[in-house]
């Protein structure tokens, strides 16, 4: 099975004269001699790197202590999630799934040959505990595919100790670079292989600014499309809040194809939105589950415990984790279905060769404000249908569709903020606070349609349905408070719009 490890290291330049002494650094009580280490790592992408474009790595090493299986994943500069698993002859399918949103149908090849002389160093405080690990490694590179091409050079590695204070490696920083050490140029041994046997770098490649309507619609477009790719592993790997995010970037880039359709041709993107909605709604068996849950769990544990009749929190609990295990094999279900990889595959070509409209070389200011524009005459219509209902059942539907119009113009304001500025900035705050507060409003009706099939449950099962009943009028009460709050909001946003 594999395990996860967060690595924080930074890599430097080495020349001949090797690592400086960093005694007295940042609480470096001594530098512990360690040996050399023989270490030997094929690299795998597509042909075409996909993975590397990614910034992602994936090498089958041996030699050191962690020989087998290493996928990397990009955090933060200097950051990376490292996945391992056991060693053995082809990709583990545990591994071969989180890199399934890249590969796809590809083939993983082996691209690039490593091998490195490590000459380690431990970096201990007074007790002896760990503080980094140093090394200064000579590296061997060879490309595998392609026309082939060898390389050689000498880095400075300096690693965190597990749970260490990043902090620490500012310190080392410091006095790495008063000893005329300098960061390396390159984010991983992978990227610079590549760049020094192909000449080309290896990572995501700069994009031109956007000067047109179409560019930045398009830049907001590759901006999710992109995020859609990144959260793939953590939806895998179950990471908090990456279901949330995942769904997020496809809702936003729904809502942009459907906001812009003077912009890019509804007749060709429309069915792409159609997929797009399908994903989300995959995606939110997971995540509605989840904020019900949370919601539901810190209203129970506001109540006196002489109100908690019958086991409450057991059958919550088990609802909850019930929920969630369907609905985490119903993901990654639709993560690796040929239909997921079909829409993967159309966002590209899309992206890549996008339908253009005549107004896509217009003015940004002027086309992207009006389709903003459009959008929040919509929202404008359905708060105020919706106040204009008595509170029920109709009311709560009138919400929603307010809520959901809402989120549509907030992403479109986003999408013209490098364009209008400030305005759309302002726009774009101003309507997240507005679905913030319809979303209570709705996550209340979720909640109370909850509450009610838990206390049919118990009642059926003999027990106190008295607690359930408590919540729900708490939930009630909630609604209300929404619904008027509503008024006093909506008259501030829109004396606020200046989009």
């Amino acid at each position: 099975m594999a395990d996860a490890k967060r690595e924080i290291e930074r890599k430097y330049e080495s020349d001949d004269s090797g690592l400086p002494d960093l005694t007295g650094t940042g609480g470096v009580a001594d530098v512990l001699d360690k040996g050399m280490v023989d270490l030997d790592a094929t690299y795998y992408d597509t042909a075409d790197q996909r993975l590397a474009a990614a910034a992602l790595t994936l090498r089958r090493r041996t030699g050191g202590s962690d020989a087998g299986w290493h996928l990397k994943l990009p955090v933060a500069p200097g950051v990376r999630d490292e996945i391992r698993a056991p060693l053995s002859d082809t990709v583990p399918d545990e591994i071969a799934a989180l890199v399934r949103s890249r590969v796809r149908c590809a083939e993983l090849v082996p691209v690039v040959r490593l091998r490195s002389a490590r000459d380690v160093r431990h970096l201990v405080d007074i007790d002896g505990a760990l503080l980094a690990e140093a090394s200064v490694d000579t590296v061997t590179a060879e490309r595998l595919i392609g026309k082939g091409g060898s390389t050689q050079w000498t880095e400075i590695e300096v690693e965190l100790a597990d749970d260490g204070d990043p902090a620490f490696l500012d310190q080392v920083d410091k006095r790495l670079r008063k000893a005329g050490v300098r960061p390396s140029k390159s984010p991983s041994k992978l990227a610079r292989a590549l760049e020094q046997t192909g000449g080309r770098r290896a990572g995501p490649g700069r994009r031109a600014k956007p000067v047109t309507a179409g560019d930045h619609v398009l830049a907001y477009l590759r901006e999710h499309r992109d995020a859609i790719l990144a959260y793939d592993p953590g939806v895998r790997r179950d990471v908090p809040d990456s279901v949330h995010q995942m769904r997020v970037a496809t809702r936003r880039m729904r809502s942009t194809f459907r906001t812009f359709g003077t912009v890019l041709d509804l007749g060709v993107t429309g069915s792409i939105a159609a997929e797009l909605k399908w994903l989300a709604g995959e995606l939110g068996l997971d995540r509605d589950q989840e904020v019900l849950a949370e919601r539901l769990t810190a209203a129970l544990e506001d109540l006196p415990p002489a109100l908690i009749l019958g086991p409450v929190h057991e059958r919550l609990t088990t609802w909850s984790n019930t929920r969630h295990g369907s609905a985490r094999d119903h993901i990654i279900a639709t993560l690796d279905s040929d239909r997921h990889l079909a829409l993967l595959d159309t966002l590209d070509a899309v992206l890549a060769d996008p339908p253009l409209l005549k107004k896509a070389a217009g003015k940004p200011q002027k086309v992207l404000a009006k389709a903003v524009h459009k959008d929040l005459a919509k929202v404008s219509r359905l708060v105020t249908e919706a106040l204009d209902l008595p509170p029920g059942q109709e009311r709560d539907v009138a919400v929603h569709e307010a809520r959901k119009k809402a989120k549509r113009t907030r992403y479109a304001a986003e999408a013209a903020i490098p364009a209008l500025g400030g305005s759309a900035r302002s726009l774009a705050k101003s309507m997240k606070s507005l679905t913030s507060l319809l979303g209570d409003h709705q996550d209340s009706v979720m909640a109370r349609r909850t509450l009610c099939e838990l206390s049919e449950t118990a009642h059926e099962a003999g027990e106190s349905a008295f607690t359930y009943g408590l919540l729900y009028g708490h939930e009630e009460r909630r609604a209300a408070a929404v619904e008027a709050e509503l008024p006093g909001l909506w008259e501030e946003i829109t004396s606020g719009v200046s989009v």
